[in-house]
């Protein structure tokens, strides 16, 4: 097999050897040379050749594993993030965090034309990309999209199902996630996802230099009050009967990007080779869809069940500004997070056994007209709900691989390329059908009128 060949692999996954990637690898493989499916080629990629043998093995369960090659690349090599991303159609990246290790497989995809998709949830490193390589990702035609994890593409997509249910001349002013994430044994959190938690905090500076630094992005026209801080810290859910707590979310930040990319394209973005047809059904799905102000808050049956979280803030608080702070959070996440977050992942149990649900409760207008009326309360209330299994290694696979297969399936009715949120990409596709179709669940759940 040539070296200069050229996309020689519908799909490379880079970290395919690390918790979450072996996890993706065996979602992959359910979609290899079958029927109906896209993805005919697929190879590994990453640092050590006989973990990534290893984690095969692991992927293909009691089956014998596929003959797929396996590509050496580091992200300390530039030469070899370039030979993988010259013969992919598309890197998956599950190397976190992105913050430490990203920046140079965002930079050889860009360079060769090559599409990428990750499964980061870290708002600075998004928004840095975006800001460093979204021309070069242009006239590349290279796809550059961030959040295609459990960070953020349920609150994405189960925020457009959501905007949906208000037909007609009702519109939406505010919408609440919660989310609860249950099991019957003990929930254990990604470690990746804690080390970039505290990285995140230690350096939310930088984000907020950033973003001075960047042009102003324009912002949605939501009818009704402003958004306020979106309520209180803690509530009791009283419908869902669950207490919530009010989390400073990756969710909230993609989305806020989709809508200001919207507003700025109230159309959306037009695919590289478009129809007429599908150019019709996207500007169709656009103008259906509502802004509403947005945020995220972890909920618990129980006030106990916030504990972990509650604690786990008050110690990023106190401890991420200092190296010795941040060094203890990193050597002794199960002690700060009381069990929540631990080093060597959780078992296949834990993993089998979780779920999650995210409640989106909207408060809207049941007409427009009534929004502009002075102080006027909102008079509508929609429910809807998404679910689906455990969110690091189950929920992530999933919704990872089906936005990867859509790329393939539909490329020329994307755009041709840049750097973009899940939402303002996939919004119009078949995705939301997708991954209903592999076990994530979108409902509608109810809509009535507020007493006054």
């Amino acid at each position: 097999m040539a070296e200069n060949n050229p996309k020689i692999y519908d799909i490379v996954i880079f970290g395919a050897s690390g918790f979450t990637g072996k996890y993706v690898v065996r979602e992959a493989l359910k979609f290899l040379n079958v029927p109906n499916s896209p993805l005919h080629s697929l190879a590994l990629a990453g640092r050590s050749p006989s973990r990534l043998s290893q984690a095969l093995k692991w992927a293909a369960g009691s089956d014998s594993p596929p003959k797929i090659p396996l590509l050496t690349a580091d992200t300390s090599d530039p030469n070899s993030l370039s030979r993988v991303a010259a013969q992919a159609k598309i890197i998956l990246n599950c190397v976190g965090p992105f913050r430490l290790y990203g920046e140079p497989v965002v930079a050889a995809c860009a360079d060769s034309g090559c599409d990428y998709l990750d499964i980061c949830g870290e708002p600075e490193f998004m928004e840095r990309m975006e800001a460093s390589y979204h021309e070069k990702a242009v006239e590349k035609g290279s796809l550059i999209i961030s959040a295609c994890g459990f960070d953020s593409i349920p609150a994405e997509i189960g925020l457009l199902f959501h905007s949906k249910q208000w037909v007609g001349s009702s519109v939406p002013n505010r919408v609440e996630a919660y989310l609860s994430l249950e099991s019957d044994k003990k929930i254990v959190g990604n470690y990746g996802t804690y080390e970039s938690a505290v990285l995140g905090v230690a350096n939310a500076d930088q984000l907020a230099q950033l973003r001075k630094s960047r042009p102003r992005r324009a912002r949605p026209d939501i009818p009704g009050p402003a958004s306020g801080k979106g309520g209180s810290v803690m509530e009791h859910q009283k419908q869902l009967d669950l207490w919530a707590l009010k989390l400073p979310s990756a969710d909230s930040v993609v989305v806020r990007r989709t809508l200001a990319t919207l507003t700025e394209n109230p159309n959306g973005l037009p695919g590289v080779n478009e129809s007429d047809e599908r150019a019709k059904k996207r500007e169709a799905f656009w103008s259906s869809i509502k802004p509403a102000h947005f945020g995220v808050k972890i909920a618990s049956k129980s006030l106990l069940g916030l504990l972990p979280t509650v604690v786990l803030g008050l110690f990023l608080a106190l401890l991420c500004k200092s190296a010795f702070g941040r060094w203890l959070l990193l050597k002794y996440p199960s002690v700060f997070s009381l069990g929540w977050f631990r080093k060597e992942g959780p078992t296949e149990d834990e993993v089998a056994s979780a779920t999650f649900k995210m409640w989106f409760i909207g408060h809207g207008y049941s007409d427009s007209s009534l929004a502009s009326q002075g102080n006027k309360k909102p008079d509508t209330e929609v429910i809807t709900r998404v679910s689906g299994p455990e969110i690091g290694y189950l929920t992530t696979p999933i919704v990872l691989i089906q936005s990867a297969l859509v790329l393939l399936n539909d490329r020329d009715n994307l755009p041709k390329g840049g750097v973009f949120t899940p939402g303002i990409v996939f919004g119009p596709t078949d995705l939301q059908e997708r991954i209903q179709e592999n076990g994530i669940s979108f409902d509608f759940i109810s809509k009535k009128a507020l007493s006054p």
